[in-house]
């Protein structure tokens, strides 16, 4: 008989073959500044060049990618817009005042493969004094999704060191004592005695006021102690290796060891992963305590913030918002110190006005609260801070020349300061809206008085006064403060 033959059959690859597949496209991590657009190729991004219909294809992909990313689009105020020129499919990719990073799900493989980036567009190191010279009431907040495939070497390391460092603090304001069963020698019987031991080695030496006992004792979690002492020496170690990034790096060590201090009784220990598990199962755990463990975890993981190169990330975000209404309120109060006054900050709920709705479940906004309202005799300043690109637009052009978008948001701020005017008793009162802007473009306006530009509203015997004005990010809030002080003494005269 002869010998079967099998003849081996080479799968076709003509470029007849109707059915091409997907090549896995090049890891894409979307990068842009707060308040900025850019614009990507779909078919760069998703395309398949051996596609008979690449843009179609990536007109798909891209649909797909936008709505099972949406929330996380969202959650760091992107918005994005699709466009056809006739030839390719463009994704118009526009940012709010959020900055952050966050793992985004691939079209391609159905995992957070993908990533976006938002960088502050005013740089770290002006970012770094202003929020020292805060007393860090704004830090970075960790996101709870999945880590990223990218951690930020250009955010510099005493970002996550503040980060650890104010959850460590809520930590330790909120450890919980417990009670330890303790082994010491006392004068005097308590709990369970060793007899044994008390009768064969201090009865013969005639230490008969020397007894061995065990007890529980209500104590703090020595335990954990000694691993937050663990985190906060190699905190304080990276920070003391940072020392070019500014001056406040010695403020954040001295922050860093004034919570040293709390846990100075307590050895050094390295914290094992069977420690965090069996701190995880405690009953009724705050959210700061979950929130402390996860920052010691990162510390000792040695993980970064997420963004752009290639090491694993925390994903992470920080409201510019806020962060710029906190240095504002810092600003103010350097005012109110060098000429006197009474200070409110919306921060503090201190500036809350509620509104009154009838019937009360049919109402919409419930109260109104300006960022911050100083007192000054017979005047009252109402200042609202936005962080926005607005004061930096109407100097490179007239009023009538900006887009449409850029004057009905410049217009609703202007009319949500004024509605604040009502707030007043006073007899004057200054409305104040107050835009970022960079050291350069502050100093510029200041040498050529047109720092402030102002509005006259006379309403039933009323004066109502408008200022619009803009600080620099990355000064001292009292070098900021000088031009304030003297603007309110020029209309106080």
């Amino acid at each position: 008989m002869k010998a079967t033959r099998h003849r081996a059959f080479q799968p076709r690859t003509t470029a007849r073959t109707p059915l091409q597949t997907i090549a896995l496209a090049r890891d894409i991590c979307l990068e842009l500044e707060d308040h900025s657009c850019v614009t990507k190729s779909a078919v760069a991004l998703f395309g398949n060049k051996l596609s008979s219909d690449p843009s179609a294809q990536a007109a798909r992909l891209a649909e797909q990618f936008i709505g099972q990313n949406a929330l996380l689009f969202q959650l760091l105020e992107v918005s994005i817009q699709r466009d056809y020129d006739g030839k390719d499919l463009l994704l118009h990719i526009e940012s709010g005042s959020a900055i952050g990073a966050v793992p985004l799900v691939s079209p391609l493989t159905a995992k957070p493969d993908f990533g976006l980036v938002i960088q502050p567009r005013f740089q770290w190191a002006g970012i770094g004094p202003m929020l020292s010279e805060m007393g860090w009431l704004i830090t970075p907040t960790r996101l709870r999704l999945p880590l990223m495939k990218r951690s930020e070497r250009r955010v510099p390391p005493w970002v996550l060191s503040l980060m650890v460092l104010a959850r460590l603090k809520a930590l330790l304001d909120r450890l919980e004592r417990r009670f330890e069963f303790t082994t010491e020698v006392r004068s005097s019987p308590k709990g369970n005695v060793d007899w044994t031991q008390y009768a064969t080695r201090q009865m013969p030496q005639g230490n008969f006021l020397s007894v061995p006992c065990t007890f529980p004792d209500l104590r703090d979690d020595r335990k954990l102690k000694s691993a937050i002492r663990f985190t906060l020496e190699k905190q304080r170690t990276s920070l003391e290796a940072q020392q070019g990034h500014g001056a406040f790096i010695l403020r954040l060590t001295a922050y860093a060891e004034s919570l040293l201090r709390k846990v100075d009784t307590v050895p050094s220990r390295r914290p094992e992963t069977r420690d965090t598990a069996s701190w995880l199962r405690r009953p009724m755990r705050a959210e700061s305590f979950v929130e402390g463990l996860q920052a010691i975890d990162w510390t000792v993981e040695d993980r970064g913030l997420a963004g752009l190169s290639d090491l694993e990330g925390i994903p992470w975000k920080m409201p510019m918002e806020q962060f710029f209404e906190a240095w504002v309120e810092t600003v103010m109060l350097c005012v109110a110190r060098q000429i006197g006054g009474n200070l409110k900050s919306g921060r503090k709920r201190e500036t809350v006005s509620p509104i009154s709705w009838e019937p009360p479940y049919l109402g919409s906004q419930r109260s109104l609260i300006p960022d911050v309202v100083l007192e000054i005799d017979d005047t009252t300043y109402i200042v609202d801070a936005k962080y926005k690109r607005h004061f930096e637009e109407l100097q490179q052009s007239p009023w009538h020349e900006q887009n449409t978008n850029l004057q009905e948001s410049h217009r609703a701020d202007l009319l949500q300061v004024l509605a604040y005017a009502n707030l007043s008793n006073t007899e004057n009162v200054v409305c104040c809206l107050v835009y970022p802007c960079s050291e350069e473009t502050w100093a510029s306006l200041t040498k050529r008085d047109r720092l402030f530009h102002q509005a006259e509203i006379q309403s039933r015997g009323r004066h109502v006064r408008v200022w619009l004005t803009a600080v620099p990010m990355g000064a001292s809030a009292d070098t900021v403060a000088g031009p304030i002080c003297a603007k309110i003494r020029v209309s106080q005269a």
